[in-house]
C-alpha cells in the first residue's frame, strides 16, 4: 500500500484544469482525458462557480477553450493535447459564438501563389 488517498488516485488518472477568464478569475476541475473540448464547455456551465456570478453566459455552445493560444474545436480530447496526467494545465475560457478561422493557412496560399498585399504610390 503506497499510502495514497483516494483523491490522490483520482487525481493520477485525471486532467487538473485551471480555466482563466477574460476577468482574470480562475477556477480548477478535473477532467478525463477522454473528455472533449465540448464536454468541458457543457460540464463548466452545469458547474458554474459562484464567484463567477458576474460572467454567467445563456449557453454552453458560445464557451470557448483556448490552449498554448489557440482556439480548441469541440470535437478535441484533452488526451489528443497530450495533456500530462495528475498535473495542472490552464487554459483560457471565452464566451464566444463561433471559431475564428484559421489565418495561417490564408497566409500559405498567399505565399504560394506570390500574391502580395503591397501598393506603390508615386
Amino acid at each position: 500500500m503506497t499510502g495514497s488517498t483516494p483523491a490522490d488516485m483520482v487525481r493520477e488518472i485525471t486532467i487538473n484544469l485551471r480555466l482563466i477568464l477574460v476577468s482574470g478569475k480562475t477556477k480548477e476541475f478535473l477532467f478525463s482525458p477522454n473528455d472533449s473540448a465540448a464536454d468541458i464547455a457543457k460540464h463548466v456551465f452545469d458547474n458554474w462557480p459562484m464567484d463567477w456570478e458576474e460572467e454567467q453566459v445563456s449557453s454552453p455552445n458560445i464557451l470557448r477553450l483556448i490552449y498554448q493560444g489557440r482556439f480548441l474545436h469541440g470535437n478535441v480530447t484533452l488526451g489528443a493535447l497530450k495533456l500530462p496526467l495528475g498535473k495542472t494545465t490552464v487554459m483560457h475560457l471565452v464566451a464566444r459564438e463561433t471559431l475564428p478561422e484559421p489565418n495561417s493557412q490564408g497566409q500559405r496560399n498567399r505565399e504560394k501563389t506570390g500574391e502580395s498585399n503591397c501598393c506603390v504610390i508615386l
